[in-house]
């Protein structure tokens, strides 16, 4: 949605941006061409995506600085900047596509490789550790739980049954043998986000965000989230409502906006985002 980004970040070209999610650096590159004297920091937790991110705005070097770290540690990043506040911050709460197809980072069942779907690869658990050894009420709770799995004790059972999970393939296959296709998705869609949000701690991540992210901003300023899963703008609403209510901001979308048809066709993954925003009092 880089138009309407753009539209609600309302970006002056000498002012400061943070892209807390810079990915592959796409919303950083639109915001750094519209910058003069200006600065984006470009913020991401997965250090070889924002290697290439690097790579792909290497026209807007001067105007952009780079930060590797979670949520949490973005008061760090402006400080790093040299920067205290800034006039925009955006958030776009999707996997990366090259996160998605790179076999050896595990986030797909597409193609086989490690069940790893770290985001960052230097510390932490992956999705092999869990499925391996969490006991198995443990892991249908964490299915049912981040990945709204209804059937999430039958795929627990079939997981801890088929031990040790030695791949992406091998976990996908478990999955659908267990709970055959009801629908379009491919039965082990939800096990897989499940798994990635327990791995890389998204929702207490997200939670981080929106309790950091608007203080952070500078009178007038703006923070637009893009979330791609209920319960994620769920969370997103009631934050900037709750902020709205105490008139510390004002909430710039009464209803989330959604991308175009003619986004969604060039754009497939891209059918069930959600944009809110808000401007800072």
């Amino acid at each position: 949605m880089p138009g309407e980004v753009m539209e609600y970040l309302a970006v002056r070209p000498e002012g400061v941006y943070l892209d807390a999610t810079a990915g592959l650096g796409g919303h950083t590159a639109l915001i750094a061409e519209r910058l003069t004297t200006g600065i984006v920091i470009a913020n991401d937790r997965d250090a070889e995506s924002l290697e290439k991110a690097r790579q792909n705005t290497a026209g807007f070097a001067e105007r952009i600085r780079f930060h590797h770290g979670p949520f949490s540690l973005l008061p760090q990043a402006l400080r790093e900047a040299g920067f205290g506040k800034v006039d925009g911050l955006l958030a776009d709460l999707g996997v990366s596509r090259y996160q998605l197809t790179d076999p050896e980072r595990g986030f797909s069942f597409l193609s086989d490789g490690p069940a790893d779907m770290r985001m960052d690869r230097s510390a932490g658990t992956t999705a092999a550790d869990l499925v391996n050894q969490l006991a198995e009420k443990a892991l249908a709770d964490l299915i049912f739980q981040l990945g709204e799995e209804r059937r999430a004790r039958k795929v627990a059972r079939a997981l801890v049954r088929a031990r040790p999970i030695r791949s992406t393939r091998h976990l996908a296959d478990v999955v659908g043998r267990a709970v055959p296709r009801t629908g379009r998705l491919h039965p082990a869609t939800k096990t897989f986000m499940a798994l990635r949000m327990a791995v890389n701690d998204e929702p207490a991540e997200l939670d981080r965000l929106l309790a950091i992210g608007p203080e952070l901003l500078a009178r007038g300023g703006r923070m637009v989230v893009i979330s791609f899963m209920s319960f994620d703008d769920r969370k997103v609403k009631e934050r900037f409502r709750g902020l709205g209510r105490e008139a510390r901001a004002t909430v710039l979308t009464k209803h989330p906006l959604q991308p175009s048809e003619e986004e969604v066709a060039q754009n497939p993954a891209s059918r069930s985002a959600k944009l809110r925003a808000l401007e800072w009092i």
